[in-house]
């Protein structure tokens, strides 16, 4: 009865974070879309962003459909399915995602432009934002629930796990196509949309921007947005395919992979009879094991009930023309994780009591504060995340020392910004990292490797709130576009401006909790894989010490290797990545160029730039050239697993995710900071440098050398690491069961 009452907690939150998504949806179309310039722009952008997303998803198809295939044939049909499932609600994010905020960036402008009210126009592009984090939420928890109720239920694995169908962690061949395998499905079809969509994106949305900006403003000295830009929709619908869609599929992985991981866990521990050696019964053991196995979702469900509570608090309170942007975004935030702190506060006391909980229990998986264990791990995951979001806003805002020492290196030129940009990003390295190591030490500590995984769902929980957060700001950067191209009144820009300089800094504060959540999510990963080829003696069990049976020999020739192959996988990803950013952007510089030369009247403003052109260019550029990386970060574990064994695809996971954590910080702050520095220097901030005296526009060139330099590593590398960390750690999961006994070298006999 339990059971069935916490499965329907999560299906309520599903159903009502959906329909508050749908109604959002609505009521947000309903608003009026202003002029018929503006229309005729906002139009324009829907129609590249739609034409982008359609293409995009029939190549992930056919990739999507080849992996469930081969998944179906050499794993099991229930992963096949499950990752099915997984790349359907992840698709499906990402589009109604950015399907709103095409709709939501003129309706914003329009509200700026009527009331002149910071407070009403913010209403509106958080109604936009908050559809895409509704969504990211309830399409994660509504696929992991179909999957436990239709897999784990209906075709009784759970029960296969609990050994009510056979004996306990006997039969490994069943055992390991059962439910862990499933739940990894659905965790790989989520992944692999994320990697296409943030990889696509991230070029598409970096190629129009890098070309905008290094013909716009450095040699026409023309403003960004300006409707004279042939680069400026292109540049704008990238917003919406990367920073909105390839977003929404990321975060959404992000939570999925860290709910899975524990549930996962949970299923590994079992099967390995680690939680059946401390207890009492059978059926203790059941409640135990079915108890582990719902406690992410359900923590996860709850969370997103928090969510709903501090997204209309914003959305249903008055707010003024003076209201405080960032504060007002804060507070739906705090409020959404104060809830969820508390639920789990809640569901820890009440779930891991009883008869099956006895002192053994605890001891054997770890929890040294009783039933209490999973709420202390989840605060440590909770704060590491504001902490770390703390350290990157220090970092990249120019209120801040580090930012404004790069807008004063820009008056030396922009090798100097450049210069001091990356010694700032590599500094702000070491911070994040110490509190990502007490972080997980401390989860451990008090939780076992369980609590660890607790604690990427508790970075994660409010994750609803944060997503809306994020995607309110790629909104209201295209509506400061619209206006700008619309020729509105200055107001209208100062407005739209305001809520995009917030939005730029929660970004950076969301891709804190991104790779910090991908920290632990994939060490709990790291451990199920783990489990899949280590044998766990009779005798830890007995003693409590499994911990020490689960081994990677780091001094194993075979294993140093593969960590030292795996650390230099992410520097060649994001070299691919930054290659094909540089290509594409190529390209639309070379056409903004041209368009400027042979148009005649086009900078005097009496001639329409070929907008169309710029849009194909990112398109074709972005979708050609996603392919091989995306395809790498899948194949790899999978080729060097099948020639040299679960060894050294242990030791590459460990190498690619300890470079991986530090590229991924060093390209998010390093590119942040040049990006906010360029807008320091164009606030006023700078001394001796006004916009139109004399020497403003070397500095100004400087620094936009700089932003452009950033961008395909901030909003392009950077998000795409944690993706591919998750991505090799899940499909090395799902085929250790096969490469773990049929290798190459193992059968040569070299190992």
């Amino acid at each position: 009865m339990v059971i069935e009452l916490l499965l329907i907690i999560v299906g309520a939150a599903v159903i009502l974070a959906c329909a508050c998504a749908a109604l959002n949806y609505f009521t947000t179309k309903k608003l009026k879309e202003g002029t018929e310039r503006m229309q005729e722009i906002a139009a324009a952008i829907r129609v590249g962003a739609n034409a982008f997303i359609k293409y995009e998803y029939k190549i992930v198809a056919i990739i999507g459909s080849a992996v469930a295939a081969l998944l179906i044939a050499f794993v099991s049909w229930q992963t096949g399915i499950a990752f099915i499932i997984g790349a359907l609600v992840s698709a499906a994010a990402g589009f109604v995602g950015m399907k709103i905020a095409t709709y939501a960036n003129v309706r914003v402008t329009n509200a700026a432009n009527e009331t002149r009210n910071t407070g009403k126009t913010l209403k509106v592009a958080f109604r936009g934002g908050s559809v895409m984090g509704l969504c990211v939420a309830g399409f994660a928890l509504m696929g992991a629930l179909i999957v436990y109720a239709v897999f784990g239920i209906g075709c009784h694995q759970v029960d296969d796990i609990l050994g009510k169908t056979e004996p306990i962690w006997t039969n490994w061949t069943k055992l390991e196509a059962g439910l862990t395998m499933t739940l990894s499905g659905y965790a790989l079809g989520c992944s692999i949309i994320a990697l296409f969509n943030r990889v696509g994106g991230g070029i598409y949305t970096k190629a129009a921007d890098m070309g905008a900006d290094l013909v716009g403003k450095t040699e026409a000295h023309i403003p960004e947005d300006d409707p004279r830009n042939p680069a400026t929709i292109a540049d704008n619908v990238g917003d919406n395919v990367g920073d909105v869609a390839g977003l929404g599929s990321d975060l959404l992985e992000s939570f999925v992979g860290a709910m899975l991981s524990g549930v996962i866990l949970a299923g590994e521990m079992c099967g390995k009879g680690i939680i059946a050696g401390a207890s009492a019964s059978l059926e203790a053991m059941s409640t135990a094991v079915r108890t582990m196995l719902l406690f992410p979702m359900v923590f996860a469900g709850c969370g997103l009930l928090g969510c709903l509570v501090g997204i209309f608090y914003l959305l249903l309170r008055p707010l003024g023309p003076k209201t405080n942007v960032h504060m007002q975004l804060n507070i739906a935030t705090w409020i959404s994780a104060g809830l969820s702190i508390l639920s789990c506060f809640l569901l820890s006391f009440f779930m891991f009591q009883g008869e099956a909980f006895t002192d053994d229990l605890f001891k054997m998986i770890g929890f040294k504060a009783a039933n209490l264990s999973p709420w202390i791990a989840a605060i440590l995951g909770i704060a590491a995340g504001i902490v770390i979001g703390i350290i990157s806003e220090y970092y990249t805002s120019y209120d801040y020392k580090p930012t404004k020492a790069i807008s004063n290196s820009s008056k030396e030129g922009a090798a100097l910004t450049i210069t001091e940009g990356m010694a700032t990003g590599m500094i702000s390295c070491m911070l994040p990292v110490v509190v990502l190591g007490v972080a997980i030490f401390g989860s451990y500590a008090v939780a076992g490797m369980y609590g660890v995984a607790i604690a990427a769902i508790g970075m994660l929980s409010f994750v609803a709130a944060t997503v809306s957060v994020d995607t309110y700001g790629p909104i209201s950067d295209n509506a400061g576009g619209i206006a700008e191209m619309s020729f509105l009144e200055p107001e209208v820009r100062e407005i739209t401006d305001k809520l995009d300089a917030v939005g730029n800094t929660t970004a950076a504060i969301g891709k804190g909790f991104a790779i910090g959540s991908a920290s632990f999510a994939t060490l709990s990963m790291l451990c199920s894989y783990l489990f899949a080829f280590n044998v766990i003696p009779v005798e830890a069990i007995a003693d409590m010490k499994w911990v020490e049976s689960l081994m990677l020999n780091v001094m194993n020739p075979l294993t140093l290797a593969g960590a030292l192959i795996g650390a230099a996988i992410p520097f060649m990803f994001s070299g691919m990545l930054i290659k094909a950013v540089a290509k594409a952007a190529r390209h639309m510089v070379e056409e903004v160029r041209r368009q400027f030369r042979e148009i005649p009247g086009i900078l005097e403003g009496e001639a329409k730039p070929d907008y169309e052109t710029c849009i194909q260019i990112s398109s074709k550029g972005s979708i050609k050239e996603m392919r091989i990386p995306c395809l790498i970060a899948i194949a790899i574990p999978v080729v060097t697993g099948f020639l040299f064994g679960a060894e050294f695809v242990g030791g590459l996971l460990v190498g690619a995710i300890i470079s991986a954590i530090m590229l991924a910080i060093y390209t998010g702050n390093a590119g942040g900071a040049w990006d906010n520095a360029k807008k320091y220097i164009e606030s006023g901030g700078v001394e001796g440098v006004k916009k139109g005296e004399e020497g403003y526009d070397a500095v100004h060139d400087a620094a936009v050398v700089g932003d452009t330099v950033g961008d395909p590593l901030k909003d392009t590398v950077g998000p795409s690491l944690d993706i591919l960390i998750k991505i090799m750690s899940t499909v090395s999961l799902v085929m250790v069961v096969l490469f773990r006994d049929y290798n190459l070298f193992a059968k040569l006999g070299i190992i």
